[in-house]
């Protein structure tokens, strides 16, 4: 059978309340000790298996998980057991029989969980629900870590009754979403006391094996199918970017280490904007063949960038610039206080406005569909290809380029300008003859393309644009060089989406030279945020003069090895063909 749930992390400050409100509603008191069983190698682990046995009361049940469908879904196998023994026998003929008979190692105990759970169902009008909330620990060896969560698990109904009533939950008690089931910390924590298990081991080690631990989670591949749906492309893309997001957010939120230890570094609030950019990438990848989220969703989003941004700046300026403007022999100087500083990453990850911006894309990435008229019109039809082009500013079926606000340099405003100036001239032009273009309907609908052609028609055009502005990157002013960098990034982005539909010997060559684009346009972009913080500060710190010369210096030599970039890229091999 397969379970359907979320869990969310609850803040030290709100255990008593979420308690309180489930006793009150007279929620059952359970106490539960579950033992979860691998081989010395992790096999299980590596396979995406969990099995473990649990005292739940008196009884004792065997439990076997494996993923599910989506992010919320797993598969399920319960059976009743007399004590504690694991009888692997009732799996013969199921869907992982092969996945066990191919263990090498012997199976033992990695790792232990007790927790209390206070559970009661609760019914929607969407559905049924069951909330428990589990608090304890967990154990791997001589390490511990904290559980505090609640599940939210779907008994009847559909879905949306479960984020529903997660909502509610995470508006009065600030809870957090975590993606981590008990058995991966469990896994992790196993592993972390193996590695610290030697008495004699280094202090330098042991710090940096606890670092990585706690360590951010970077962007991972994502496999497409040629058989897809673009819905169903842009769902699993967007599945692993949300899951990216949530997990270096819950790091950042300190879900288990508030007051213990920071776990939220400056790589998490990274890789959170890796997959905040990853995210709006593939919505621009899949524009017009999928139902995007809400505008209100998307802008929020934004805002969250940039409050994430306001971090990473800080960051870099300390971490990189700095250090290098000390070295070239900059005299050291206090570092003037903002007057209105960012807010801090923690507090913007563990805000309730961010967590449920989460929640909602998260239960939006579970039912992505058509756009609309997309089925109607045809993947290869005219009306929606222009349409498509005029909407991304990128040039249109007939090479004629859209005005936007995407446009380098280009806005809103200036469409508008261009319209208005096109109608006065109409207006005072001799009339001329009237062309008429019209428009054929098939006796058939067209077959639709499949999801490699439409995938690297567009990242092609993308190709294109990236390449035609990188030509002449010396003479475009900072402005355009930004918009340019933002480009190469969703293209870098669109590439790896797509890469599992496309030649990987041609792809090798491409994503080194287009790394190295964005490689030098992140240092340059670095480099003119740092210039106008200097440039605020010469005023009151001569010094800051220094760093402003040698930035400018810097600035100049980049800009030759951005064109030297642009042009290698322009010699790569044709991933699209």
């Amino acid at each position: 059978m397969s379970e359907q749930e979320l869990k969310l992390h609850v803040p030290k400050a709100s255990r008593a309340g979420v308690e309180r409100e489930l006793r009150q509603a007279g929620a059952e008191r359970l106490p539960l000790h579950a033992m979860y069983f691998d081989t010395p190698d992790r096999e299980l682990a590596r396979a995406r298996i969990a099995i473990r046995l649990r005292r739940e009361g008196r009884k004792w049940v065997q439990t076997l998980k494996t993923p599910g469908a989506n992010a919320i879904t797993r598969v399920e196998m319960n059976h009743p057991r007399p004590g504690p023994i694991l009888d692997l026998s009732v799996y013969a003929g199921t869907e992982v029989h092969d996945a066990l008979a191919a263990l090498k190692g012997e199976l033992e105990l990695r790792y232990e969980t007790d927790v209390m759970r206070l559970v009661r169902k609760t019914r929607t009008r969407l559905g049924t629900v069951e909330i428990a909330y589990d608090y304890g620990m967990l154990r791997a060896g001589e390490l511990e870590l904290p559980i505090s969560e609640v599940e939210f698990e779907l008994v009847s109904g559909r879905p949306s009754a479960i984020f529903a009533t997660a909502r509610g939950w995470l508006s009065r008690y600030g809870l957090v979403l975590d993606p981590r089931s008990k058995s991966e910390r469990g896994d992790a924590l196993a592993g972390l006391a193996h590695t610290l298990a030697p008495a004699d081991q280094p202090e330098d080690a042991r710090k940096a094996a606890i670092a990585q631990f706690w360590g951010p989670r970077p962007a991972k591949p994502v496999s497409l199918s040629p058989a897809m749906t673009p819905p169903q492309g842009l769902a699993a893309v967007a599945a692993e970017c949300m899951d990216q997001i949530m997990r270096n957010a819950a790091m950042l939120a300190e879900v288990d280490t508030l007051d213990v230890y920071g776990a939220g570094q400056p790589e998490h609030v990274h890789q959170l904007r890796v997959g905040i950019r990853r995210l709006r990438s593939a919505w621009r990848l899949f524009r017009g063949w999928a139902e995007l989220p809400p505008d209100a969703a998307q802008s929020a989003l934004r805002t969250y960038f940039t409050a994430f941004g306001a971090n990473r700046d800080q960051d870099v300026l300390q971490e990189s610039i700095i250090p290098a403007l000390v070295k070239a022999g900059m005299p050291t100087f206090p570092i003037p206080h903002e007057d209105t500083p960012p807010v801090a990453a923690r507090d913007t990850a563990a805000g309730k406005t961010f967590q449920s911006w989460l929640l909602d894309m998260l239960e939006w990435t579970l039912d992505v569909r058509p756009a609309p008229d997309f089925e109607a019109v045809g993947q290869a039809g005219v009306a929606h290809a222009t349409a498509e082009a005029n909407a991304e500013g990128d040039t249109d079926i007939d090479g004629v380029q859209a005005a936007g606000k995407d446009r380098p340099g280009g806005n809103a405003a200036d469409a508008d300008a261009a319209a208005t100036a096109r109608a006065m001239a109409a207006a005072t032009a001799p009339r001329a003859v009237e062309i008429i273009h019209p428009t054929i309907i098939p006796l058939t609908p067209r077959e639709p393309r499949d999801l490699k052609t439409l995938l690297a028609r567009r990242l092609r055009r993308w190709h294109k644009q990236v390449l035609s502005e990188g030509k002449r990157f010396a003479e475009l002013d900072i402005p355009s060089r930004h918009a340019l960098r933002k480009r190469a990034k969703r293209l870098r982005y669109g590439l790896s989406f797509a890469e599992s539909l496309l030649p990987a010997h041609k792809m090798r060559d491409y994503r080194r030279r287009l790394a190295a684009v964005q490689d030098v346009l992140g240092e340059m972009n670095d480099l003119s945020v740092a210039h106008d913080l200097y440039r605020q500060w010469s005023s009151r710190h001569p010094q800051a003069w220094f760093a402003l010369g040698w930035i400018s210096a810097r600035q100049e030599k980049l800009t030759s090895e951005a064109q030297r970039a642009f042009d290698k890229l322009g010699r790569a091999k044709r991933f699209w063909e």
